[in-house]
């Protein structure tokens, strides 16, 4: 299990351990089911910066690095996921084309407004939030998103006949609605143990957005994709400091 764990960690943040320890494409396909540890590991250290900042720093600038030090835990690959995922999805064109334009390393206007809007939403969001309920937030936040994402990979179809990265992880039967129920499960206890009540009320809402976002690709573009995936965590990952803003008017 430790080497799925170490597969599932260099595939989703930019940490590079010793080839032996992550195994091969066996430990690979198993990794899913360690996707929300990941999310842990990453809004650990993020809510652990957070923390140290906010005892030297103003809310605004403490929460700006905060944020990047969440974009960062993936190497900015959910980011270019949500880039790419606004470029073809908002360009009101067949599947067949938005899927290239999706597979397309170039940015478009889309995908950059996507991208600065989730940002300045999460550090906007987050810097009217104080007390300790900011780092719990940042710490709720990444497992919320690797939960949202994980989700839709077991739940809905691959979108691409020809596979792609994400192929790899695709499963149905048992498995996904396991995979499915283990992630529900995660989030809600997590956002209990991080929020309590408005932590119930911000898994609920992860669940949904993911089940929405993840409905709506099938729809246009026939199931995920890797983008599909990255764009989901994204978003899914503003929904803490959304809910906790709107809880405290």
């Amino acid at each position: 299990m430790i080497k799925t764990f170490f597969s599932a960690l260099t595939f989703l943040t930019p940490a590079r351990v010793p080839v032996g320890w992550s195994g091969g494409e066996k430990e690979l396909r198993a990794a899913p089911v360690f996707f929300p540890i990941v999310g842990i590991v990453i809004g650990g250290i993020a809510a652990a910066v957070l923390y140290g900042l906010d005892q030297i720093l103003p809310l605004f600038p403490a929460s700006v690095i905060a944020v990047l030090v969440m974009v960062a835990g993936s190497a900015g690959l959910h980011a270019d996921g949500l880039a790419d995922s606004a470029d073809g999805l908002l360009s009101s064109r067949p599947r067949e084309r938005v899927l290239e334009i999706m597979r397309d390393s170039h940015i478009g206007t889309m995908g950059v407004l996507a991208v600065v809007a989730v940002l300045l939403l999460k550090v906007s969001l987050l810097t009217s939030i104080a007390g300790p309920d900011r780092w719990r937030l940042v710490l709720l936040a990444p497992i919320a998103g690797r939960c949202g994402l994980l989700l839709v990979m077991s739940l809905f179809p691959y979108a691409r006949p020809e596979g792609g990265l994400a192929t790899v992880f695709r499963s149905g039967g048992t498995r996904a609605v396991l995979l499915a129920a283990w992630a529900v499960a995660v989030v809600f206890v997590a956002g209990w143990l991080c929020a309590s009540f408005r932590g119930l009320a911000i898994a609920g809402a992860s669940v949904a957005l993911a089940l929405l976002f993840g409905w709506y690709a099938r729809r246009r573009i026939g199931g995920y994709t890797g983008d599909i995936l990255g764009a989901t965590s994204e978003i899914v990952e503003v929904l803490p400091f959304l809910v906790v803003a709107i809880w405290a008017l």
